[in-house]
């Protein structure tokens, strides 16, 4: 573990044992050249995020690509959290670029730069699948989120991540449903991992949304300052208050208007009062 300006870099246990078992099977080296191309996939994340103005906790490294702890207090827009996403494939993409240049000018070894572009395709690649915590899967909760209500997208992003992690751990034993005697455990292992992680966030769902809600205060001066319309909500009387909370957008600021069932509008409630009372009553419920 390295703490380099207040980030901590390290390694995550998985990639230890990765390492302990290239070094078994004779490649460690191809490990190597794994892990440079990883660290630099990161270090596009780590400039992209310090040059949108977040602040960077901790960065840890994993063999598909790394986890960048990011100290979002509700300042981390859907805009800057895909070109954050992107910066680590788009680093990628330059890396075989440059390679492709060596080779075309014939300098260096042709099978090692053939790795090294294949190494990146792989990172890239998979980094860009709808699965949390990759990049695909940030790049997808992000722009859903400028769509739908924050906690539908906390639910599906979340979803969908569990059925491609579990995609992923079918395609690794798929040679051993067809009869073979082999898997792929290097990619069996990410699987699992992921399916895991996910599952774990799933879970911690209601924890996510309130701090989603517990953030939004922290945006009230800027959509002050910006004068733009609040996005109104029409809300039943007989609505319980978490149904409402749920319809609430991220980068919105909201108006909820109570109707009565003659289609009247008894009361004008700006958001604050809602999440005010949300938290004098409510506590943290399982997602449905």
């Amino acid at each position: 573990m390295i703490n380099i300006r207040g980030i901590t870099l390290s390694l995550h246990p998985f990639f230890v044992i990765l390492m302990l078992f290239s070094v078994m099977t004779g490649h460690f080296l191809e490990l190597i050249v794994l892990f440079a191309i990883v660290f630099i996939h990161e270090l596009g994340h780590l400039a992209a995020a310090l040059l949108s103005g977040v602040r960077i906790r901790s960065v840890q490294m994993l063999p598909f690509g790394g986890v960048v702890e990011i100290e979002d207090h509700g300042q981390l827009t859907a805009w800057k959290e895909i070109g954050i996403a992107l910066a680590g494939p788009a680093m990628n993409a330059a890396m075989i670029g440059g390679v492709l240049l060596l080779r075309e000018a014939g300098w260096g070894n042709g099978a090692f730069l053939s790795y090294v572009v294949y190494g990146n395709a792989m990172i890239a690649g998979f980094n860009l699948l709808p699965i949390l915590p990759l990049d695909g899967g940030k790049i997808l909760h992000a722009a859903a989120s400028l769509l739908f209500p924050y906690h539908q997208t906390l639910l599906w992003s979340s979803r969908i991540s569990l059925a491609g992690s579990a995609a992923v751990v079918l395609v690794s034993v798929f040679p051993l449903l067809q009869g073979e005697a082999k898997v792929q455990l290097n990619l069996l292992m990410i699987g699992v991992f992921l399916l895991y992680s996910n599952w774990v966030d799933y879970r911690h769902i209601p924890f996510r949304f309130t701090r989603f809600l517990m953030n939004r205060e922290r945006g009230y001066d800027a959509a002050a300052r910006k004068g733009g319309f609040a996005q109104p909500i029409i809300a039943d009387q007989a609505k319980h208050l978490d149904s409402i909370l749920r319809l609430f957008k991220r980068g919105k600021y909201h108006v909820v208007y109570v109707m009565n069932k003659q289609g009247g509008v008894i009361a004008m409630l700006p958001e604050q009062r809602l999440i005010s009372a949300y938290f004098a009553t409510e506590r943290p419920t399982l997602p449905r």
